[in-house]
């Protein structure tokens, strides 16, 4: 064993289920793994003649070999095998020498052989004998001849000019034809074998008369050179005898001799008269040099012969292109595989000898695969460099094989590889952040956004999954407000939104494969919530309480654009629908009062005169500009006087004036206004026993009435003194309650 290669020695005819050898011990391999490594024997021959035990790697015979059948003529007999092994793949050679036994005995191509003998010739006369063929080799091949006793005849070897040896029959004593007609003799070749076999010939010697001489060839060996696409009908050679004999026993015809070859006597053909040898057929052999023996014979009425040794050399062209085989191939592979990795296993052979038969090979330059001689006639395609299903996933390998003849033949193979996926690549979405605007008071379940990640990968490794990465909002899990889709990503809201409890937030989503391990990737998701026009304006000043109505007190003569009130309101919403404007919807004298539509300050339009009425009433409408807008109403009254009374007025719901001063009316007040004089002196009196009110104002305050103003929460300001704060908004609520007390 040497070189991964194994050489074993078996002697043909060897029965069926004989050991041979030991593969895995003459090659160093672990005959447990066999099997597992899915081993075979790969031989180019027809039969299968060895087993290897899977179990043991014993190597046994499994058809008995001939060896003259399978080698015929050749010197050594070997028969070539390749074990190939997966995983890793592995190559050996294993060469079989097939031994020669005695197992063929000696024998001749004719049953009988018949020699014609003039009677004339005198002793030493010689005569060719028949060359028994023996399939063996070596010393057991013929080794020597015998012939029967006989007076008249015996045997002689001779030896031809190449060093062949053939036997004779030498006349030792004159024949007397007409004493004995006939001898019949019997030719034994013997082979050297252990025990030696033999064949036997009958040879029949016809006495005759006259002819006494055989034809005579130029030389004893002739040679020629030949090409082996040679056309039918080239000259090879042109032999040539001659018969000293005069007439019909000095013409000489040639012929093939019958110990030459059928095969080759189909290849060629010899003119009978003229001994030229020409190409008669396709010139399909194995070796190179062709031997056949020609005969020459005259046309004595009792022909003689003789014969010469013709060997033609049949020089080669390059008339074979390489072959490529794949013994073995991996497809598909992973895209991670190594530099390296062993993808196929090819056998490339040219049947032409010589540099007609040296092959090289090669594949395109741009691809990431090289070919690597491996044994004799063996390549391996492995890796060279990295591979990435994503930008190809298969490839298409042309395997050219071109031999060194003139003019080279080239021969292409194409290899289909297939580029398996690793999970390599995570997904990948198509931005780094997705703004959403969702309107408040979205139903539940609604559709918000679908988030999209790709992944190049193939199959579950580019399946792709979405869920929501643990986070809270507002101080609540995100789970309770959203959900998404774990297979297209579309995220759905679990709550509806209240843009005045919360305006924006953000979260991520995350994207994973399904391969192994997983590979994923997050995006950040920005929620914006829009307002929708759902609160109405709220008025925190002036307010009421129990349904009554606000009431504000008007010095009785106040001036033109005197501040009455301030109406102050807001609003929830956001942006144009808590933009707020004031109108004056209804007003008890239209010429007296304005509104600002902005600010919401409620003015006297000119100078208050003591003709006007002393209480009035006014509606103001505060509304947003929502689509649609909302609105909120607040009635006004308002009471026109210098002191504060101690019982405010009922505002009836029509808020109409009364009817102006007319003349009766002048009449009455002018009778109060005398009725009063007079018990004036009288309310004087009693005054002076006025008690403190009891509203906690000082008693000496004022010296009729005590007014209190209570405000709330808890804070004693006068009217006159309360402050407006803020842009169209007051920082208290305020309520006034006024009451007179008499002592």
């Amino acid at each position: 064993t040497a070189n991964g290669q194994v050489v074993y020695s078996i002697a043909e005819e060897t029965e069926r289920g004989a050991a041979v050898g030991n593969v895995a011990e003459d090659l160093g391999i672990d005959a447990a793994t066999l099997s597992a490594r899915k081993f075979r024997i790969i031989t180019g021959s027809s039969k299968q003649y060895f087993n290897i035990n899977a179990s043991t790697g014993a190597l046994s015979v499994k058809e008995p070999i001939d060896r003259e059948q399978l080698c015929e003529l050749q010197s050594a007999c070997l028969l070539n095998y390749e074990l190939v092994l997966e995983n890793p793949l592995e190559l050996y050679r294993m060469e079989f020498k097939v031994l020669d036994i005695n197992d063929n005995s000696p024998s001749f191509s004719l049953n009988e052989y018949h020699i014609n003998v003039p009677e004339f010739l005198s002793p030493g006369a010689r005569f060719t004998l028949p060359n028994a063929q023996d399939l063996d080799e070596g010393t057991n091949s013929v080794q020597n001849y015998t012939l029967s006793p006989d007076e008249h005849f015996h045997l002689e070897m001779q030896t031809r000019g190449d060093g062949s040896k053939y036997p004779e029959l030498v006349l030792k004593k004159a024949l007397d034809r007409e004493q004995q007609a006939t001898h019949r003799l019997v030719l034994t070749a013997k082979d050297g074998g252990d025990p030696p076999k033999s064949g036997d010939v009958p040879v029949i010697v016809t006495v005759l008369d006259t002819n006494d001489n055989a034809p005579e060839f130029e030389h004893s060996v002739y040679r020629a050179s030949i090409l082996e696409n040679s056309p039918n009908g080239t000259l090879v050679v042109q032999v040539h005898a001659t018969d000293l004999d005069e007439g019909p026993n000095g013409e000489i015809r040639y012929s093939f001799s019958n110990t030459t070859s059928a095969d080759i006597q189909r290849m060629f053909l010899i003119h009978p008269h003229t001994g030229e040898v020409t190409v008669n057929g396709v010139l399909a052999v194995q070796r190179p040099l062709l031997e056949m023996l020609i005969e020459a014979r005259d046309n004595g009425a009792f022909g003689m012969s003789s014969t010469a040794k013709l060997l033609v050399e049949v020089t080669d062209v390059n008339n074979h292109g390489p072959e490529i085989t794949i013994t073995s191939l991996s497809s598909p592979i992973p895209e991670d595989a190594v530099p390296g990795t062993v993808i196929a296993l090819l056998s490339i052979l040219d049947k032409d000898p010589g540099e007609n038969g040296k092959v090289t090979c090669q594949i395109p330059n741009n691809l990431p695969f090289q070919l690597k001689p491996s044994l004799e006639n063996y390549y391996s395609l492995v890796t060279s460099g990295l591979l990435d299903r994503e930008l190809i996933s298969e490839y298409n390998i042309t395997i050219t094989a071109t031999d060194l003849g003139s003019p080279p033949i080239t021969a292409q193979k194409t290899l289909w590889v297939q580029i398996s996926d690793v999970n390599d690549n995570p997904p990948v979405f198509s931005a780094d952040t997705f703004d959403v605007l969702v309107e408040e008071n979205n139903p539940l379940g609604a559709f918000l956004y679908q988030v999209s990640a790709s992944d190049p990968d193939m199959g579950e490794n580019g399946r792709v999954s979405y869920v929501l990465r643990n986070s809270t909002v507002a101080g609540s899990a995100l789970a309770s407000f959203l959900s998404v889709s774990l297979a297209n990503g579309s995220i759905y809201a679990k709550r509806a939104f209240d843009f005045e409890q919360l305006r924006s937030f953000y979260f991520q989503v995350e994207a994973k494969d399904n391969g192994s391990p997983a590979l994923s990737a997050a995006v950040t998701v920005n929620v914006y919530i829009s307002d929708q026009n759902d609160n109405a304006p709220a008025i925190l000043y002036p307010t009421s309480q129990n349904g009554s109505v606000a009431v504000e007190v008007v010095p009785r003569l106040a001036d033109e654009d005197y501040l009455v009130t301030k109406v102050v309101a807001d609003d929830e919403d956001n942006a144009q629908n808590a933009w707020l404007s004031y109108h004056l919807v209804h007003s008890s004298d239209s010429t007296l009062f304005r509104l600002s539509p902005h600010t919401g300050e409620l003015r006297t339009t000119r100078s208050l005169r003591s003709t006007d009425f002393l209480k009035h009433k006014v509606v103001v409408v505060v509304q947003d500009h929502g689509d649609p807008p909302l609105s909120s109403t607040v009635t006004v009254g308002i009471l026109l006087a210098d002191t504060l009374p101690q019982a405010l007025p009922d505002f009836d719901d029509s808020g109409e004036p009364p009817p102006l001063l007319n003349a009766t009316n002048i009449y009455l007040i002018a009778s109060l206004a005398c009725v009063s004089f007079i018990f004036e002196n009288l309310a004087i009196v009693r005054l002076c026993r006025c008690r403190t009110c009891a509203c906690c104002c000082p008693a000496d305050e004022y010296e009729k009435y005590c007014y209190s103003v209570h405000m709330l929460p808890g804070s004693h300001l006068p009217p006159d003194m309360l402050e407006v704060t803020g842009v169209g908004k007051l920082t208290h609520t305020y309520l006034y309650r006024a009451s007179v007390g008499l002592g």
